[in-house]
């Protein structure tokens, strides 16, 4: 009978205590967002059919889109739209060869984050 080895990898379980690197962060948030944009195209699509299905739904599309809450949701589809833009257009420089080694890894996450930040911004001040 063969005694067991235990293994010398650590075990961390908590999720709350895992340092990730920044390039974990935005690739996790592209996935995420890639998902929102999935989602939420069916909520478009039912927009737009309401829409031009007749002048009474354009009416209730637009009078539902003057309201806070929809605001709000149409910004947070724009804002996972944006990122996941952003952050395809580094796939495709990182495609061209351009920042592929570690460092140019963490300052393209860095990038991509702060471009983020100030056009999500910008898309929430010309919603609001």
């Amino acid at each position: 009978m063969k005694k067991a080895v235990k293994s010398q990898r650590p075990v961390n379980l908590d999720l709350r205590t895992i340092k990730l690197p920044v390039t974990a962060y935005t690739s996790i948030l592209h996935r995420i967002s890639g998902v929102i944009l999935f989602v939420s195209l069916a909520i478009m699509l039912y927009a737009l059919d309401k829409s031009l299905d007749s002048e009474e739904g354009f009416g209730q599309v637009k009078a539902c889109l003057t309201s806070p809450l929809a605001k709000l949701v149409i910004w947070g589809i724009l804002s996972a739209l944006l990122y996941h833009l952003v952050a395809g257009v580094r796939h495709l420089i990182m495609d061209m060869g351009i920042g592929e080694t570690l460092e140019g890894g963490k300052l393209g996450s860095k990038i991509v984050i702060a471009v983020s930040v100030v056009v999500i911004v910008l898309a929430g001040v010309w919603i609001w």
